[in-house]
């Protein structure tokens, strides 16, 4: 008899949505969550169902990680290459231990503009070399009285008393230091290359200016002379290829001013740390 019939461990209602022939309106199939166990031996393509398998997604993992990998490391080594001539940016930029502003596109040209009210400030200029450079290095002038804001153009004269062509690599800085950010140069032959073949002689031009902010600054109001100094060094290639000053680190240090500041030591004169028994 029918009613005797046992009971269906189903409802009719789950029956329905099992149906493998039901489709509803608006909704992909491959959405639905199935209970049915997915084939094995897929070949690590996706299910049918629209789901990553676990090959996939720890696939999906490596992949992004060596990607992240890849980017860090390569980020590492062109900040290695670039280090020395961002750091020289900054001085040039900020005016960083004596290291004078190099102005391109800075300062607008209305700024140019000497202040007649001002008092002119005496810039003086300093050569020196390093006695592995059979050079004579001198400055054509020994001082230029200018105002803030006027742009004044200045020669050095570098000879090569050697029988053999030289590439020499010049440094600057700027005394006092609190002018530094307001010594402006347009053009200068500081950090770059300068080959000079056997015997010749030429006239290095400098043109620069004393921005008329530093009338604004209290620690400059009493500031009537300027140094400006070059130290002219062999120059040689560093192991990134690059142009260096063929010279000791502390004799760089001291052509760019920065002896007067305290540095970290490096890690081979450091003192050895005891260690805990």
């Amino acid at each position: 008899m029918s009613f005797l019939r046992p009971l269906s461990r189903s409802t009719p209602l789950q029956s329905w949505l099992r149906s493998p022939c039901l489709l509803l309106p608006g909704i992909p199939r491959q959405t639905w969550y199935s209970t049915a166990p997915k084939p094995p031996g897929n070949g690590g393509k996706r299910a049918a169902d629209g789901f990553k398998t676990r090959e996939q997604v720890h696939r999906d993992r490596n992949r992004s990680l060596l990607m992240y990998s890849s980017a860090v490391i390569l980020v590492a080594v062109g900040a290695s290459y670039a280090a020395v001539p961002l750091y020289r940016m900054f001085c040039a930029a900020t005016g960083f231990a004596g290291t004078p502003k190099v102005g391109t596109g800075r300062f607008e040209a209305e700024r140019l503009v000497p202040v007649e009210s001002a008092r002119r400030i005496k810039v003086h200029f300093n050569a020196d070399k390093s006695e592995q450079l059979p050079w004579l290095f001198t400055p054509q002038q020994k001082f230029v009285s200018v105002l803030p804001g006027e742009s004044s153009l200045a020669f050095y004269t570098a000879k090569n008393n050697s029988s053999q062509d030289i590439i020499g690599i010049a440094t600057y800085n700027v005394t006092p230091d609190r002018v530094a950010p307001y010594f402006s140069k347009v053009e200068c032959f500081c950090f770059e290359e300068q080959k000079l073949l056997a015997g010749e002689e030429v006239d290095m031009p400098l043109l620069f200016f004393i921005d008329k902010d530093i009338l604004d600054d209290p620690s400059c109001r009493n500031v009537d002379d300027v140094v400006l100094s070059y130290t002219f060094f062999r120059a040689r290639r560093n192991k990134f290829g690059h142009l260096e000053p063929d010279a000791s680190e502390a004799a760089v240090q001291t052509s760019l001013g920065f002896d007067k500041f305290e540095h970290a030591r490096p890690a081979s004169s450091a003192p050895d740390v005891p260690k805990a028994s």
